[in-house]
């Protein structure tokens, strides 16, 4: 006799899978509602307790934790001692198992109250995965209902190849493992990580390739993360690249700091221009002038609803991507004439850790999501109210800008961006040039650095082109030098005492 065991919290699609188990001669046993659910179909069902000999206790916490159950699931039929022992105990095999899993993600997004939402940690269901995908030479394991269709055409068919049983029960594992890292990740309550941990992703979909088309890429999920860019509704336009989504995080992110009608610019994960303006439209053609050769293929993300004319403006040039919260109907019409654009809305991001890998191993960061400690002018002239108001916003685009990074600013728009130079004086040397070749004038102008001057250089460099006020985190040794420089250009400079380093 061969034997089946299905117990499952989703039933959609299980009685496909448990009629072709019927109808290959398995015997068929089942737990509480699931046995019901089959019974009511037509499917002959065993129940648990009746092979047993124990009823379900503790309102359905022990059902299936029983030796004639697990005994049935991890006896080896190459052993003769398994053999021997399950003939004298009355254990019969257990050769398909069916399960999947208590919603505890769904009811931790619920937010339920922690004495209720333990009662949704599945324990007898790992186990029954475990167990089954341990013996994989011998138990075909099933969590994924995706797999329901595949595996009942090969019951039928006569059976699983050995291989295909090693695949259903690493992806066991995988799932097992899943379940567990958001049960501790709710659970854990101190600051950081303990010694041994795991993080739960899910696969959403394979990327067409990752950064270059040599590479494989996937997009992943964090369930833990209510928001973020992987949520975001993707409207119109092509599929979204594994660089699309680097860099719309990285233009969400930016535009969300800002205040008032914002826009900003974002070319291979760096802003090349961001402004706030009158209105959303004023925004974005003060971004773009700061630098229109780097806007062209952008992505381009707002903090309000794109309307019609911001609309037939964006489709003027070619751009990757849009990004706003909003759209207007008459918005999208227009926006869709432009087939390959993809247009997304966003509906804000979570703060979680920043992940990054490294050779053997990752290394793992909380969000920079301070802006600054204070604001200490440091110098003998103060800045204009108009000038605090420039550098506050200068300082809260260069936090997005790859290191070494200054920002130069006026009328709450950005002027200049010099970005990933590994000199910071040359950062400033590639702004101020790429501001000259699109004819501004920075005379009264702000520049904001993401970390220390080394050097009193960048001051004179600045003082020469004009540039009236700095804001920058100080901490340098030469922070005495540098700040006698600006006295001498009789610049204002403030130290906010918080570095945003972005490699």
């Amino acid at each position: 006799m061969r034997r089946a065991l299905i117990s499952v919290y989703y039933k959609e699609g299980v009685e496909e899978i448990a009629k072709a188990l019927e109808s290959a001669g398995y015997e068929i046993v089942s737990t509480g509602k699931t046995a019901t659910y089959l019974q009511e179909l037509g499917i002959s069902v065993k129940k648990i307790e009746d092979i047993t000999g124990f009823p379900e206790i503790l309102g359905g916490r022990v059902k299936t934790l029983h030796p004639l159950i697990h005994g049935g699931i991890l006896l080896r039929e190459w052993v003769e001692e398994d053999l021997k022992q399950s003939k004298e105990l009355g254990i019969v095999p257990i050769d398909v198992v069916v399960v999947n899993l208590y919603p505890f993600e769904e009811k931790l997004k619920e937010g339920l109250e922690e004495r209720e939402l333990l009662e949704f940690i599945d324990i007898g269901g790992p186990t029954l995965l475990r167990a089954s995908a341990k013996n994989f030479y011998r138990v075909v394991v099933v969590v994924d209902p995706q797999d329901y269709g595949w595996v009942s055409q090969k019951i039928r068919e006569g059976g699983l190849t050995l291989e295909e049983r090693r695949r259903l029960a690493a992806k066991a594992f995988a799932y097992t493992s899943y379940y567990d890292a958001l049960v501790w990740n709710y659970l854990w309550k101190e600051e950081g990580f303990p010694n041994f941990f795991s993080l739960p992703f899910k696969n959403l979909r394979s990327l067409r390739y990752g950064e270059n088309p040599h590479q494989k890429g996937f997009l992943l999920e964090n369930p833990l993360e209510s928001l973020g860019i992987v949520k975001a509704k993707i409207l119109q336009g092509k599929e979204m690249s594994f660089n699309n989504y680097l860099d719309a995080d990285a233009a969400v992110r930016s535009v969300s700091e800002l205040q008032g009608p914002a826009c900003v610019i974002v070319k291979h994960n760096n802003p090349c221009g961001a402004a706030v303006g009158s209105d959303l439209l004023d925004a974005f053609l003060k971004a773009k002038e700061t630098d229109p050769e780097s806007a062209f293929g952008g992505i381009v993300a707002f903090n309000d609803i794109v309307d019609a004319r911001l609309a037939q403006e964006l489709t003027e040039m070619f751009l990757e991507v849009v990004i706003a919260p909003e759209y207007e109907p008459q918005a999208l019409e227009i926006l869709s004439r432009k087939k390959n654009l993809r247009v997304i809305q966003y509906f804000g991001h979570s703060i979680w850790y920043d992940i990054k890998k490294v050779s053997g191993g990752y290394l793992m960061q909380e969000e920079d999501t301070e802006l600054y400690r204070e604001l200490k002018v440091v110098t003998k002239r103060e800045p204009t109210e108009e000038e605090l108001k420039d550098l506050i916003f200068a300082y809260k685009v260069c936090k997005h800008v790859k290191s070494n990074a200054v920002v130069i600013a006026k009328g709450e728009r950005t002027l200049a961006i010099g970005s990933g130079n590994t000199s910071r004086v040359d950062s400033l040397r590639c702004a101020i040039s790429r501001a000259h070749r699109y004819g501004f004038n920075l005379e009264g102008a702000v520049l904001a650095s993401e970390a220390f001057f080394p050097f009193r250089d960048s001051v004179d460099i600045a003082a020469s082109v004009g540039i009236r006020a700095i804001i920058q985190p100080g901490g340098s040794i030469r922070d005495k030098e540098v700040i006698e420089a600006a006295d001498e250009h009789h610049i204002a400079m403030i130290f906010t005492g918080t570095r945003h380093f972005k490699h």
